[in-house]
């Protein structure tokens, strides 16, 4: 790669209704798992690989996850405010734009977490991202052996990494986990306002620039609260085994 991919996108702002009723009186991002908010798995796992700065977007008790991070020092923090708006993910990346910088940058859930294979997956991913074929890289795992997902998959992947989605109505073995490197031609033309980053795959798809990389270890989809005891059960298992 010629640009380092050090600095990340941690999507923070949602509402996390499927999390309620702990999210009536918190932000999705500080529901803790294993004892430690979701956002700090997320940013711990972000400095462990390398990345040295991450900018939080914040709109559902956005108060809240601004004191919490006020002090965080690795990877430094800065905010994006969506206060005024709730943009969704495509929408809350664009605004973000002018802080991310020219170089690629890794998009991050702040609700994705996994227990680790060998090594660090986000740096597997930063290894693996090549900017003159990639305009997005994901970092995808097995439906069927992730913990708590329940869907259909999202994602065909061919030998070389090459992404297609999943037939309508038909099956698909893997599902995104929440973690991505993107270019930032991938916003170019991008549309205005609220709109979802699949609309920008969907148009790196039909380029075939979207690329996948297989989770190496277990994937957690902690989308609920009965989610999280199983996540808190396989996170426990493997600090012992």
């Amino acid at each position: 790669m010629t640009d380092r991919v050090t600095t990340a996108m941690v999507l923070a702002a949602g509402l996390g209704t499927r999390m309620r009723p702990l999210t009536d009186t918190m932000p999705k991002p500080l529901v803790p798992v294993n004892g430690k908010p979701l956002i700090d798995h997320v940013l711990d796992r972000l400095a462990a690989a390398g990345i040295a700065r991450a900018v939080v977007n914040v709109h559902h008790f956005a108060d809240q996850i601004e004191a919490h991070l006020e002090h965080r020092v690795r990877p430094a923090i800065t905010i994006s405010d969506e206060r005024d708006a709730l943009l969704d993910t495509g929408g809350g990346v664009v605004r973000a734009l002018p802080r991310l910088g020219s170089a690629p940058f890794v998009i991050h859930n702040s609700d994705s977490v996994w227990v680790e294979g060998i090594g660090s997956n986000i740096a597997r991913l930063v290894a693996a991202f090549d900017p003159e074929r990639m305009d997005s890289l994901l970092l995808l795992a097995l439906g069927a052996t992730s913990v708590g997902y329940d869907g259909h998959g999202d994602f065909l992947m061919a030998p070389d990494g090459v992404l297609t989605r999943r037939p309508e109505r038909g099956e698909a073995p893997f599902a995104f986990t929440g973690v991505s490197i993107a270019h930032p031609r991938l916003f170019d033309g991008a549309p205005e306002g609220r709109f979802s980053l699949n609309v920008l795959w969907d148009r790196a798809i039909e380029r075939k620039r979207l690329y996948g990389l297989r989770l190496d270890g277990v994937w957690m989809h902690v989308g609920t609260p009965e989610a999280i005891e199983d996540a808190e059960r396989w996170i426990a298992r493997a600090a012992t085994a």
